[in-house]
């Protein structure tokens, strides 16, 4: 397989409810669309979900633009492969860059499972006809707005509700929601808000009476001791996310017991060949995994949804419907849940179809190497 032709799209879209997490506010995306073709004319799409600002990572929307024409384009243009392993391969000494490096991940398993004639699920072997699906809310400007976002999608059939966390936003949102929904799959994520001190301590042991599912990432990302620390004090698992960003943080997540739940980013792990191996690598080890999301558009959500139809991914993902995020999203049809499920296709590669002309619509910026003023 050789990829002739690379285009990228820089595509804004705004959200229809605004985002609030413990670093910053958002109300629109700008992510970089991929759309690789072959010798043979077969189309693969790849999805690159930076943050605008530096705030989740170091990676931004300018940064990825930046490594993708000076060092992803030239490694993927022309390159002869078979597997996508061979296809990644190619930029294996691009240090860093994850976000970027999983866009033309994707794109590649997409082309690869177009050719094979099979799904990009079970191009990754997983094994599910549909994938349980969790919904992430962000801060809200009162409990009651909290309250009021978590009944509604509780009534459009989601099960879990992930809610996120901040110093001053934690015991009492966490209790109220609790409280009304005494049944409901809940847990927390701190993005790496919270500083290692007994301030911090006493709040996670409160939480630890909440009865959740997880408390999601509450310390800085290479901060492991105090994530293990904190392990050994409390009942409630502690899920890691920012920190494990390839398999040598996971075998130290697992050495040190920091986490006792991963979860899976594809962009934060740089592709779909080190997710699936990071799913293996925490199975072996009894640790269950979940698939996070970076308020994908189409393309990108409907690579979370292959990769969580592998089977260790036995905690619900954040592979909600797009109609959560988006009035209009990138893919036609666009992804949906039923109940909180989502299908998981079975047409060739990503099973969904690109709507170029919306994509045009909303672009801001973009590149084609088949044109010399790029």
């Amino acid at each position: 397989m050789r990829i002739e032709r690379l285009r990228l799209f820089e595509v804004s879209l705004p959200l229809v409810h605004g985002f609030q997490t413990s670093s910053h506010r958002k109300t629109g995306l700008d992510h970089i669309l991929i759309e690789a073709t072959d010798a043979e004319g077969l189309v693969g799409w790849g999805e690159i979900a930076s943050p605008a600002d530096p705030f989740y990572g170091s990676e931004t929307t300018e940064t990825a633009w930046t490594i993708a024409l000076r060092h992803l384009v030239p490694a993927a243009l022309g390159t002869e492969w078979d597997a996508p392993e061979e296809f990644e391969a190619g930029w294996r000494r691009v240090r860093g860059h994850e976000f970027a490096k999983a866009g033309f991940s994707a794109a590649g398993w997409d082309l690869h499972a177009r050719a094979r004639r099979v799904s990009l699920a079970q191009d990754l072997g997983g094994t599910r006809a549909e994938v349980v699906a969790g919904v992430s809310l962000g801060i809200e400007p009162t409990i009651d707005d909290l309250l009021a976002q978590v009944q509604r999608q509780c009534d459009a059939g989601y099960d879990r509700v992930k809610l996120k966390i901040a110093p001053g936003w934690d015991v009492e949102p966490v209790r109220a929601v609790r409280a009304a929904h005494p049944q409901l799959d809940l847990h927390v994520d701190a993005n790496g808000a919270y500083p290692d001190d007994d301030d911090s301590a006493a709040v996670f042991r409160a939480l630890d009476d909440a009865e959740l599912t997880m408390i999601e990432q509450p310390f800085a990302p290479r901060d492991f001791v105090a994530h293990a620390r904190l392990q050994k004090s409390i009942r409630t698992p502690i899920c890691l996310d920012e920190s494990v960003v390839d398999l040598g943080d996971l075998r130290t997540m697992l050495a040190l017991d920091a986490g006792r739940i991963l979860n899976i980013k594809v962009s934060r792990m740089g592709g779909l060949s080190v997710a699936r191996a990071a799913h293996d690598l925490a199975a072996d080890a009894g640790v269950p995994v979940w698939c996070g999301g970076m308020h994908e558009f189409g393309v990108g959500r409907a690579a979370n949804v292959a990769i969580s139809s592998l089977p260790n991914f036995t905690l619900p993902s954040d592979v909600s419907g797009s109609d959560k995020y988006f009035a209009r999203d990138v893919v036609t049809p666009a992804i949906s849940a039923h109940e909180g499920r989502v299908p998981v296709p079975t047409t060739p590669g990503i099973g969904f179809e690109v709507d170029l002309d919306w994509v045009l619509q909303n672009t801001t910026r973009s590149f084609d190497t088949d044109r010399s003023d790029g």
